[in-house]
């Protein structure tokens, strides 16, 4: 994909101190002979033709993001812009290192698919060059049967629209981003636009929100990385289209691992976290942006859970109650996963919760970028079936069903 590129700034004084890397290029390629800019921008269009979209659109953004404002009432011809837009663009390999930690929501549109079937967004966690997360997307479908397709992905990606919205501190909006050029949603890569989400944006938790008065919103809580600390920040869509993107507030939001309740309890809104990086909490509030008090509803129990517990993804409201998946780590840093049931009127209350893993990293498991680990951002329920997508050693994504009543069997 293409995204935005920004030249760090010089750390040292110089001559040309009083004015930024944008002007001097600017100055630059304004320099350059018409033969030279030719050259020089058709090298630049033929290397990008067959590998982007809408690539002089893409640069001529770019101009006008970072490079507008320094003409100062100098002719720019349409050719000068675009070559100046290359220079804050670059290529990005976003799934090129690993495609992991899946979560899983009933898509917007089910028209067409068989009775019984679940149209579903996957969403998962890409890295590429550096380490550096995006969230991508798949679509599916999981038949009454158990019948299990992915579409394949389209060979381009979408580059946002992006823009400053309110919220957060006045120095920390949020970001809205557009994708409406994209024709299938595995066109749409988020990766990290601002400051505070430069080293990466991680484990989307997706969840189908149906507020008290009946409106639907797709939200997902996710870690966003500076590279010197992490916060949870808050993903909203009504049709994977249009993205905004804002932090969350409050003591309990520099963390990880958030999910948010399907719909409102006791009219606030809920969710489950590891504050204390250690237990399962539950946390309420009256504002969704805001974070400020939760109590530890579930602590390590069992030996493969001893190091950590934490949540994969937002509940599901089944007849018994809120079930959940956990992940517990213990000897030799082993992610496992296992489940939990909370009561549905007061889910501080647990009604049962795994003795045992569902899967432990077995020998197909166990290599990849991060040894021993089996993680999982989200669930899905189907009938009487759970389709459980999860992570195999942060670096490939692999998929698992089981009936729920063999699932709660195996609880206590």
């Amino acid at each position: 994909m293409l995204r935005p590129f920004v030249p760090a700034e010089n750390g040292f004084a110089s001559k040309e101190a009083a004015s930024s890397r944008v002007e001097h290029i600017l100055d630059r390629v304004l320099a350059l002979s018409n033969a030279e800019l030719k050259a020089e921008l058709d090298r630049v269009l033929t290397a990008l033709a067959d590998r982007h979209r809408d690539v002089a659109r893409i640069l001529e953004r770019r101009f006008y993001d970072m490079a507008d404002r320094f003409v100062a009432g100098r002719a720019v011809s349409a050719d000068q812009a675009l070559l100046v837009g290359s220079y804050f663009a670059e290529e990005y390999s976003f799934e090129a290192a690993a495609l992991f930690n899946p979560s899983i929501v009933p898509h917007p549109d089910q028209s067409g698919i068989a009775p019984g079937a679940v149209r579903f967004v996957l969403s998962l966690r890409g890295t590429g060059e550096g380490a550096v997360s995006s969230i991508t997307f798949r679509t599916g479908t999981f038949s009454a049967d158990g019948a299990l397709t992915i579409a394949p992905p389209s060979r381009w990606a979408v580059s946002p629209q992006i823009e400053k919205i309110p919220g957060g501190a006045p120095d920390d909006p949020g970001v809205r981003l557009f994708y409406g050029e994209h024709e299938d949603l595995s066109q749409v890569v988020i990766f990290p636009v601002t400051f505070r989400q430069r080293h990466g944006i991680e484990d989307l938790r997706l969840v189908r929100f149906t507020d008290d008065n009946g409106h639907v919103t797709y939200l997902g809580t996710y870690t966003a990385f500076s590279g010197e600390a992490i916060r949870q920040e808050l993903l909203r869509t009504s049709d994977f289209v249009t993205f905004e993107l804002n932090a969350l507030r409050g003591t309990r939001s520099a963390t990880k691992g958030m999910a948010l309740f399907p719909r409102r309890i006791d009219g606030h809104f809920a969710m489950l976290g590891r504050h204390d990086h250690e237990n399962i909490w539950l946390l309420k509030s009256s504002d969704l942006y805001n974070w400020d008090s939760g109590s530890i509803i579930i602590t390590p129990r069992w030996p493969w859970e001893f190091m950590q517990m934490g949540n994969c993804g937002s509940p599901i409201e089944i007849d018994e109650g809120w079930l959940f998946i956990t992940h517990g780590v213990g000897p030799i840093r082993n992610y496992c996963l296992g489940a939990c049931l909370l009561d549905k009127r007061d889910p501080a209350k647990v009604i049962a919760r795994s003795r045992q893993p569902l899967f432990r990293p077995g020998p197909e498991m166990r290599d990849g970028s991060v040894p021993n680990v089996t993680y999982s951002c989200g669930a899905l329920v189907v009938g009487r079936t759970l389709l459980l997508p999860y992570g195999v050693a942060d670096s490939f994504t692999a998929f698992a069903s089981v009936a729920l009543d063999q699932l709660l069997r195996t609880m206590e």
